[in-house]
């Protein structure tokens, strides 16, 4: 009798731990996935903020010197590698900063049929940039500290993949799009 209970709390035992290295291989699977979307979206705002800053450079409601700055930053994150991307998106973040900080932006928008739509679009844009960014950092943390586990760096649940890395750009949305 006793060797049987002891062969069921064996096979109990062993039944449940399957169970729950699958339940962790499944939670990080679908962290990997959501990691993914988020970074998804992130290259979509990335690629959403470029446009407008491309269409507000060939709107030709900015002085010509302003829309070639802007063209040359916008058009240089939208082909930049994946190394100097990072780099690019903050040389654009800064780029729009300064073109939306120019005396009588505003106004000069506001004087253009296409203006209020334009500010509004670049509004959004900035505005998804910031939260699709803060989204992805949150799910790369996530990640990273749920593969730092001892059982899934043990089992490798995570296969070979790299730990992620976090998207660090400067996103601060120029302080007249700010204040709306």
């Amino acid at each position: 009798m006793t060797t049987t209970v002891l062969i069921l709390v064996v096979g109990v035992l062993v039944v449940l731990t399957a169970v729950y290295i699958s339940w962790r291989a499944g939670r990080l699977d679908r962290l990997h996935i959501r990691l993914e979307t988020a970074q998804a979206a992130l290259d979509a705002s990335l690629l959403m903020r470029a446009a407008v800053c491309l269409e507000l450079a060939g709107s030709r409601i900015l002085d010509p010197a302003t829309s070639l700055v802007l063209a040359a930053s916008a058009h240089e994150a939208r082909t930049a590698g994946p190394d100097e991307r990072e780099h690019a998106e903050s040389d654009l973040s800064r780029a729009l900063r300064a073109v939306v900080g120019q005396d009588r932006f505003r106004e000069r928008l506001a004087e253009h049929p296409a203006g209020p739509e334009l500010l509004d679009e670049l509004d959004a844009a900035v505005a998804k940039v910031v939260y699709s960014r803060r989204f992805y950092n949150n799910a790369v943390d996530v990640t990273r500290t749920a593969q730092r586990r001892w059982l899934a760096r043990t089992l490798r649940l995570a296969g070979h993949t790299e730990y992620p890395r976090f998207f660090e750009i400067d996103d601060a949305p120029p302080a007249a799009l700010a204040a709306e």
